[in-house]
């Protein structure tokens, strides 16, 4: 069974694989369109902003394959994780690997948040979701990590793809946080 990820799966995947590839799916784009309280629920109101999926584009991430015993523990795992804390639904996709190598595309399954999902907050500019990120946090860790260590897989991982939306928030975001962070030397120059 393989199991695609393009959020936080990328780098924390919480569970056992075999194998893992770089790639991508055709027919979605990552949008950060909802407020995910994953696996947090005393903290509603620092939600985590998690990914919803388009149906244009494509979107790169990691196919995790699991066997044996890890099909069961990361199914368990990943629908609790994904379905049940972050109302995510399942949907079979065709994963193509990265690797010029690869025959056929790999059937995979992937969580996927929709309009339909309680916690879709729909469009938004990439200044607001940048400001919402940096006022959310969770169990998980904080918002701007979540977005910063995506961006950074996306550019050491998948340098030949293009996720405007994913840069125009970090870009965002940075151009944001020095007006968060005063310091005496930031006074000064003043």
């Amino acid at each position: 069974v393989w199991i695609f990820g393009y959020g936080s799966l990328v780098w924390r995947p919480g569970f056992e694989f075999t194998s893992r590839e770089v790639g991508f799916i055709r027919g979605d784009r990552r949008a950060l369109s909802e407020a995910s309280v994953r696996c947090c629920p005393p903290l509603l109101e620092h939600p985590i902003t998690a990914f919803l999926f388009c149906f244009q584009a494509c979107t790169w991430g990691v196919a995790y394959e699991v066997r044996g015993e890890q099909i069961a523990a990361s199914l368990q795992y990943l629908n609790m994780r994904e379905a049940v804390l972050g109302g995510y639904d399942t949907k079979l996709v065709k994963f193509h690997p990265q690797e010029k190598d690869a025959e056929e595309p790999i059937l995979a399954l992937v969580y996927i948040a929709t309009p339909q999902n309680p916690s879709y907050l729909g469009p938004a500019s990439e200044e607001d979701i940048a400001a919402q990120i940096i006022v959310s946090s969770g169990c998980a860790g904080h918002n701007i990590e979540y977005l910063l260590r995506l961006a950074d897989f996306m550019r050491y991982f998948c340098p030949q793809a293009e996720d405007k939306h994913l840069f125009s928030i970090e870009e965002a975001l940075i151009s944001i946080l020095p007006c968060l962070y005063y310091t005496e030397e930031a006074l000064e120059e003043t």
